[in-house]
């Protein structure tokens, strides 16, 4: 059974940073729905700890900012798209004020503090709970305003394309999506005259990973399947620090934590490894280097972690610049203040994604996308501390502005079919879905990691060819459910993932293979065409 939802202006997927800046700069116009694939509150966005890079000190600078992200970003960032996001970082912090995010205060400054690869003080933050302020604040904003309908628990399936018309068009334009309702099975169709995706990422195509349960590259396959071009899937960020306990998994301990003195020490030598690895930069080099640093001393040592120590500094400072995560470690019998923290690496950040424009325009009419499902050109090779949520402010509000300034030229929406249910019934094994969740999960950290071999990605591309035979054959004959679109975007996401890593030739940033250990001279996007 398909349901139509009453028609929007324009259609928001994802209610994260990206999706609700790009709602409330639209709203003043436009009617907008924002639907969240489950609560409104359960996306990457309010699960970032660190802040928000911005230019706000007078030794501070653009250029520096600049030029920081491209050297983290091992030159395959687009300047252009750097120095246009950096320039109207200010400014996003501005509006941020105005929305009422309590930014943590120096006197009558904003307290600044350092993250890896950053020359200066320029992180913005809310304690150690900086996305969760930003998302109750443009939450708050976006249900009280009349003009924007939130709508949770809906799970895209697929997008509405020309294909979807009753009267086919061959224009190739996006007029929304199909989604299940998670409480009630029913397939609802939501048009819209343009639709934004902000998805987030594809974190959860690992086994181990920071990023939320519903990170599974649901945007990026979608625009894939309709068309639209991927770039850089290969750059998967691996954070350096995630806790390491059996109890509680996905636990981030933040960049900040380096930046302001904690130290890396090898558990068995007791030494401070990083000398070893980049003895300039130490803890605070790119999160690239340091997560190929901590993955070599543990399996250089067999460790199950490393350690990281900030106990050296006085406890009160501890406590006042980390509160949530001290109160973290201590429901767990750690004392940050007294004891070092175990850590290991996990995915963290998806840096390629749907390949858009400056205006967060995708290949498909009516189509923008911004975030973390996107490839914008901001993080090249290895995405810049704290530039991620900038990033969701920035081209949330130019998409926003580019649909605003061109709305007459958008066409009005034809009629789209219902969703077909008539050839496929409930599913009776829904082990599949799990089993098979699993299983990518397992072998893309074990062969698509953080060190790759051209072997190992060639054993990940044969486990999917024969999984996606096995998935198209489940998804062909059975309804769909919130489990069975995640695991079909995760196979597709994965696909891409590995076809992108075979495809490059040289270790650049986040991808390294000892196949290919050198870097080439000129950075080259890895551009998959459907």
């Amino acid at each position: 059974m398909t349901t139509a939802a009453s028609p929007s202006d324009v259609l928001i997927v994802g209610s994260g940073a990206a999706g609700l800046t790009a709602a409330l700069t639209l709203a003043e116009r436009f009617r907008v729905t924002v639907l969240a694939k489950g609560a409104l509150n359960e996306g990457s966005t309010a699960w970032a700890q660190g802040g928000i890079a911005a230019v706000l000190e007078p030794g501070d600078t653009f250029d520096n900012h600049v030029e920081d992200t491209m050297v983290a970003g091992a030159g395959l960032n687009d300047r252009e798209v750097v120095e246009f996001v950096v320039g109207a970082a200010p400014a996003a912090i501005a509006r941020l004020q105005q929305l009422g995010v309590p930014f943590a205060m120096d006197g009558n400054a904003l307290h600044l503090t350092r993250e890896g690869g950053h020359s200066h003080r320029r992180i913005v933050h809310v304690a150690d709970a900086t996305g969760w302020a930003v998302q109750e604040a443009l939450q708050k904003a976006a249900e009280a305003h009349p003009n924007i309908t939130l709508v949770p628990d809906q799970v895209a399936i697929d997008l509405a394309t020309s294909r979807h018309e009753e009267r086919y068009s061959g224009a190739g334009n996006v007029w929304g999506v199909y989604a299940v309702d998670r409480r009630t099975g029913t397939v609802n169709l939501y048009t819209a005259r343009a639709t934004i995706l902000a998805t987030g990422g594809a974190g959860r195509t690992y086994l181990f990973s920071t990023a939320p349960r519903g990170a599974t590259g649901d945007g990026i396959a979608m625009a894939w399947r309709a068309g639209c071009r991927v770039s850089n899937m290969e750059m998967m960020q691996f954070h350096p620090t995630c806790l390491y306990n059996l109890e509680v998994k996905n636990f981030l301990i933040t960049e900040a934590v380096r930046g302001e003195g904690g130290r890396l020490i090898n558990p068995v030598t007791g030494k401070r490894f990083m000398t070893y690895y980049d003895a300039e930069r130490m803890e605070l080099a790119p999160r690239d280097v340091v997560a190929r640093a901590i993955d070599a001393e543990i399996k250089r040592y067999g460790l199950d972690y490393v350690h990281l120590d900030i106990s050296h500094m006085p406890p009160d400072f501890v406590r006042g610049h980390f509160p949530n995560i001290y109160d973290k470690l201590i429901g767990l019998g750690i004392d940050m203040t007294r004891a070092p923290i175990p850590v290991v690496p996990a995915q963290h950040y998806t840096c390629g994604g749907i390949v858009i424009d400056r205006d967060g325009r995708t290949d498909l009419p009516g189509l923008y996308a911004a975030g973390e499902c996107t490839e914008s050109g901001l993080h090249g090779a290895n995405r810049l501390a704290s530039n991620s949520l900038l990033e969701c402010f920035v081209f949330g509000e130019a998409c926003a502005d580019h649909i605003a300034a061109h709305w007459d030229s958008l066409p009005p929406v034809p009629v789209i079919r219902p969703w077909d249910e008539s050839r496929v019934t409930d599913s009776d094994e829904e082990v599949v879905i799990k089993q098979n969740w699993t299983e990518i999960r397992r072998f893309m950290w074990n062969y698509v990691g953080i060190v790759r071999t051209t072997k190992r990605l060639e054993r990940a591309q044969h486990r999917i060819t024969m999984l996606t035979e096995e998935v198209a054959d489940y998804y062909g004959h059975f309804r769909v459910t919130p489990d069975l679109i995640e695991l079909r975007n995760l196979l597709q996401t994965a696909e891409l993932i590995v076809r992108s890593a075979l495809r490059r030739h040289e270790s650049r940033g986040l991808h390294y293979t000892r196949d290919w250990p050198e870097m080439l001279p000129e950075a080259v996007d890895t551009v998959l065409v459907p």
